[in-house]
């Protein structure tokens, strides 16, 4: 489905749309802007709500009614090496594994589907209250944005909530909180319809430092409103970082100034 067709989709089928990439406040805490340092093949078709590598293998939820899926990524080649399509009715949004369980949630449908890693099977089927956006894990919970300041940590049993953080900047909350990641203890938050990712201290939700991914639209040329940087991923055997977006044509491993890797 072309890119002009999928944004029209995007419009037309219920996802949470604004005109066009907007420019956050002016960030409390430090910006630095990231180093790419390998480019790889990604489906420009791909509407990206969330991201995870688990096992080597890279697994994307896609985003907008009739269209959704969970897929299994090579990341080499971006060849899709398993698919699994989401019933037209459902909006997919963030993903996660959790204790070898692929947990995805559905925008405002209240479902999420928990997954075989290997089959894509659906295990099960849970019920949880309020509106998905992004999801992660803790050692012992789901955590789970739904597009404002506040993170909900749910059990993974039966997603009750177990605890709720407000994310704030300085004084001023964030809100547009979407796709998540933990990295070595850290939450990295993408925050919608910008270019910018949130690194969220979990003691006390203020945000540490932000990392500044606009040089990759301007790399890519992109032009399409709805194609927003969203997508981490985080391989902690290797401490290697990746970042995509909705629509994006790559996925990059990028390196930040204060990471020290091997």
């Amino acid at each position: 489905m072309p890119r002009v067709a999928l944004a029209l989709a995007a419009l037309l089928l219920g996802c949470h749309v604004t005109p066009a990439p907007q420019t956050p406040p002016a960030p409390t805490a430090p910006v630095v802007i990231g180093e790419v340092l390998a480019t790889y093949p990604q489906s420009p078709e791909a509407f990206t709500e969330g991201l995870e590598l688990y096992e080597g293998r890279l697994y994307e939820s896609g985003g907008l009614l009739r269209h959704s899926t969970l897929r299994v990524i090579a990341l080499e080649t971006g060849v899709v090496e398993q698919l699994h399509m989401l019933d037209a009715d459902l909006y997919a949004e963030g993903i996660t594994v959790f204790r070898d369980r692929v947990y995805q949630m559905t925008y405002q449908a209240h479902r999420c589907f928990v997954y075989d890693p290997r089959t894509l099977e659906v295990l099960r089927e849970q019920r949880y209250e309020g509106e998905a956006w992004g999801l992660t894990h803790d050692e012992a919970s789901l955590i789970l944005s739904d597009g404002t300041p506040v993170l909900r940590w749910l059990d993974p049993e039966t997603l009750a909530v177990e605890r709720t953080l407000e994310v704030v900047d300085g004084d001023a909350p964030v809100e547009r909180l979407n796709e998540l990641e933990m990295v070595e203890g850290e939450l990295f938050a993408n925050v919608w319809m910008t270019d910018r990712i949130a690194r969220i201290d979990l003691a006390s939700g203020r945000v540490t430092g932000w990392i500044d991914l606009a040089f990759l639209r301007a790399r890519l040329g992109i032009t399409e409103p709805q194609a927003v940087l969203n997508g981490i991923a985080y391989d902690a055997a290797s401490r290697r970082l990746f970042v995509t977006g909705k629509l994006w044509p790559e996925l990059y491993e990028i390196r930040l100034p204060a990471q020290r890797r091997g």
